[in-house]
């Protein structure tokens, strides 16, 4: 049974401002990079393997896959599917405003000009189902809106739990493929 590792890009600024980025290309900052660097500790000293690291080509995930890489010394290949959800007019607003909480929860909304949740599941869940038939190990490096996606895949989710769910910068999630 293979497992698949999930890491969230280190903080960025608007991490720090409370925005939400989706995306919008916002690179991280110096506290984000130094996440990156010790994840990549944890890596090594969990003694994770793996095969390759596929990122977003987002800045704030793609070097926090940079650092990764390097540490570890895992090939680093960017991935189109990675990249984070568009939140159309909701992007750079408040990540806990009560309205976005609430459109989250509109799966075929597409916030005016971005991208529904359904579109964002079915680019993610292709991506799984691909790697899920190779015989590999992956660490994936993307957003918190790929986190939730992925959670969904392997778990199931009521639809205040999807959008209630995420992950903290640069945390690492384990799944394991049934």
């Amino acid at each position: 049974m293979g497992k698949l590792y999930f890491v969230r890009h280190g903080q960025s600024q608007w991490n720090v401002e409370n925005k939400i980025c989706g995306a919008t290309d916002i690179p991280l900052t110096d506290f984000g990079r130094e996440q990156a660097s010790l994840t990549a500790d944890q890596i090594i000293n969990q003694k994770i393997i793996a095969d390759e690291i596929l990122c977003s080509p987002l800045s704030r995930a793609k070097e926090t896959a940079q650092i990764i890489s390097e540490k570890t010394h895992i090939p680093l290949r960017e991935e189109q599917a990675l990249f984070e959800q568009n939140f159309g007019h909701y992007e750079g607003t408040p990540r806990d405003s009560q309205e976005f909480r609430q459109a989250k929860k509109n799966f075929l909304c597409r916030y005016g000009t971005g991208e529904s949740m359904f579109q964002l599941a079915q680019r993610i869940y292709n991506l799984l189902d691909k790697i899920k038939s190779e015989d590999k190990t992956y660490i994936l490096v993307a957003h918190n809106g790929i986190a939730r996606i992925i959670q969904s895949y392997f778990y199931e989710m009521t639809n205040d739990e999807f959008a209630d769910f995420g992950i903290k910068n640069c945390e690492i999630k384990t799944y394991v493929w049934s």
